[in-house]
């Protein structure tokens, strides 16, 4: 493989694994608060695609105004989520908190069938979704690269950025991190532990929201099933980061796209298998680090 070859293969496996980090962070922040683990976020994911090709196609709104009002809309949907389907079940068993997750996953499938159809949309320009000029090459070295590649690079790492000030430069993020070591003491230090736990599910699914326009713009049609897959890769990408842990989803993430894209680069005959090395990883990090990349153990919350 060429230099330039290496090069445009390792752009589009750091777009791909920022996709994945973007999911994965949804995932690793509700575990890290409540010890749940959130099957409906790849659905929400596929929401966040819906809200904005609708806000677009049929309100007419511009491509920039849909895109931060999918968002916010999804933002409030983890919220409404939470509220009436997780907190709820608060003090239940953890197995009764996990059939409920599961349940709301089928929920929000099959209501986007219902509300949606069935029928995969089409998420491009010549829909208006975005500007066409997102699809225009920029050449480096000889290397032609999609402007769409690098504005997808250059969200993810803002939207990274911005999560790191949130959860460690403020009063919330200061809240989220005190939850998640021991919601009865934090509790009593006056923190409405509610809100902080709403708050995350907005926060992860407005993360959810951006990758999940990121990915409709690099594989463009959106389908009530869209979700499922980078879902199910972004709950793996969490665990092999270390579940728990926000930096550990960040890594996951971008483990994951890279290897998926640089292994079907060097060995083309594997790309039938390409989502098999997300789960080929999985098993290979339990077995030798079972709390994940940056994980740490911890104790089961009572």
């Amino acid at each position: 493989m060429s230099l330039a070859g290496f090069f445009q293969h390792l752009v589009n496996a750091l777009s791909l694994g920022g996709i994945y980090a973007l999911i994965a962070i949804g995932y690793t922040m509700v575990y890290g608060i409540l010890r749940l683990i959130n099957f409906a976020h790849g659905d929400v994911f596929t929401y966040g695609i819906y809200f904005a090709f609708y806000a677009v196609v049929l309100f007419l709104m511009p491509w920039w105004v849909a895109f931060v009002f999918s968002i916010f809309a999804t933002a409030f949907l983890g919220a409404f989520i939470e509220r009436i389907a997780y907190r709820p079940l608060r003090n239940a068993p953890r197995i009764s908190a996990l059939i409920t997750a599961i349940g709301v996953s089928f929920f929000l499938e099959n209501f986007a069938i219902v509300a949606f159809g069935g029928r995969a949309k089409s998420f491009n320009p010549q829909t208006g979704i975005y500007p066409t000029s997102f699809l225009n090459m920029i050449n480096i070295g000889g290397v032609r690269i999609p402007v769409l590649t690098f504005i997808t690079i250059g969200i993810v790492i803002a939207a990274l950025v911005l999560l790191i000030w949130i959860v460690y430069r403020t009063k919330i993020g200061m809240a989220m991190r005190a939850i998640s070591k021991d919601i009865p003491t934090t509790k009593l230090m006056g923190v409405n532990a509610d809100r902080v736990v709403s708050f995350t599910f907005m926060l992860g699914s407005g993360l959810a929201a951006i990758g999940g326009i990121l990915w409709a713009m690099k594989y463009p049609q959106v389908y009530p099933y869209t979700g499922m897959i980078p879902g199910l890769k972004a709950f793996i990408a969490a665990v092999v980061g270390g579940i728990g842990s926000i930096q550990g989803a960040m890594v996951g993430g971008f483990i994951l796209g890279i290897s998926e894209i640089m292994i079907v680069a060097f060995v083309p005959s594997l790309a039938g298998y390409r989502d098999a090395f997300a789960y080929a990883i999985l098993l290979f990090v339990l077995l030798v680090k079972p709390t994940g990349i940056l994980g740490v153990e911890v104790s089961e919350k009572v």
